[in-house]
């Protein structure tokens, strides 16, 4: 699915429409209908019922509150932990933006003294709470062996113990760094992109956008995987009972966004910066891909931030997968609806970094 300013021009005229049928007309249309009775099971895809029989048997576990994260994250971590052999991961730690602590990172196919490749800095998941650079590393070694380019991937300080902005200053750190030292890693510091999936999405595009404001360290493009935006899902809006059930719920998402922001979720006032779908400018950006499955919890803000970005004049390509939920590419990595996926971001970012090559 790609959206495109005529497409949106629909959306446009339907918003005029109701503005000729006042008041008592909007009224009427804003009554909320009764909530859809659908089983979620299915409109999984062929390809993901097992796995959502899978998540259907985890339901039982632990809910995801602030009392049970330290239980969580030791189970997250129990699981088999490092990376494949090839291309070699090099253990880092680089300086951290004044004021910040240094920052660990993974820095993978790294070049010095050959043709300079394209960069890429890489974004763990993890809803702000979770997740380790890497309990990610195999996915960043496949994009630096597949696209040959290099990664630098960010192992940020998670929430709550860590406010905004500190992980975004940490993922900042490492744009900075890779530029600074694009000779070193042998970077063509115009092919510098960010990647991440969930709440490295959010951070991903939390990042394109002081890097815009900030105007020292450029990004040539974004790519969000079911990005995590907006502090409002689940807490002041809420979706339909179907979606949103595997992979990433709604308490799930209000912890994360809550342990990010210091404030609860959905609060008028939050740290400026924080939450992408709250920047009123998107203008300027670099071009974005932004991919989501149909039952995420996140498709209707990503959908949203999508349509922002063309309308801001930013080229975006917005996939929606039907039948996937969060994370579907994971955890069926080796299904044809998981590795087409894959293809898809990994194929548009391939694209960007030869268009640039050329100029």
């Amino acid at each position: 699915m790609l959206v495109t300013r005529r497409g949106l021009g629909l959306g446009a005229t339907a918003c005029a429409a109701a503005s000729v049928l006042g008041a008592p007309a909007l009224a009427a249309a804003a009554k909320a209908p009764p909530p859809l009775k659908i089983d979620p099971a299915t409109l999984l895809h062929p390809e993901l019922r097992e796995a959502g029989k899978f998540f259907a048997a985890m339901a039982g576990g632990p809910p995801m509150t602030a009392a049970n994260l330290p239980k969580i994250r030791a189970g997250n971590g129990a699981g088999p932990r490092g990376g494949m052999p090839f291309p070699r991961i090099d253990k880092r730690t680089i300086p951290g933006i004044t004021g910040q602590p240094d920052v660990p990172v993974l820095v993978i196919g790294a070049n010095k003294g050959g043709k300079p490749r394209p960069g890429v800095v890489f974004i763990h998941g993890g809803g702000f709470i979770l997740g380790t650079a890497e309990g990610e590393s195999m996915q960043a070694q496949s994009l630096s062996s597949e696209l040959g380019c290099v990664v630098v991937s960010v192992d940020y300080r998670l929430a709550p113990e860590t406010r905004f902005p500190g992980m975004l200053e940490d993922c900042y750190a490492a744009l900075a760094w890779m530029h600074k030292n694009a000779a070193e890693l042998g970077v063509d510091p115009k092919r510098i992109a960010v990647v991440g999936g969930s709440a490295g999405g959010g951070l991903s595009a939390m990042l394109a956008i002081a890097a815009r404001d900030r105007g020292e360290y450029p990004l040539c493009y974004q790519v969000l995987i079911y990005p995590m935006l907006d502090d409002h899902t689940g807490s002041t809006r809420m979706p339909p009972p179907f979606i949103g059930t595997y992979g990433w719920d709604v308490p799930s998402n209000k912890l994360g966004w809550t342990s990010l922001l210091g404030v609860p979720a959905g609060s008028r006032n939050v740290p400026k910066g924080a939450v992408p779908a709250r920047e009123e400018n998107l203008a300027g950006l670099p071009p974005a891909f932004v991919g989501v499955g149909s039952l995420d919890l996140f498709v209707e803000e990503d959908m949203t931030y999508a349509q922002r970005l063309v309308m801001s004049g930013v080229p975006t390509k917005l996939l929606v997968v039907p039948g996937a939920f969060h994370g579907f590419d994971g955890i069926a990595s080796f299904s044809r609806i998981g590795k087409e996926f894959t293809a898809a971001w990994r194929g548009e970012l391939a694209e960007r970094f030869a268009d640039l090559a050329a100029c």
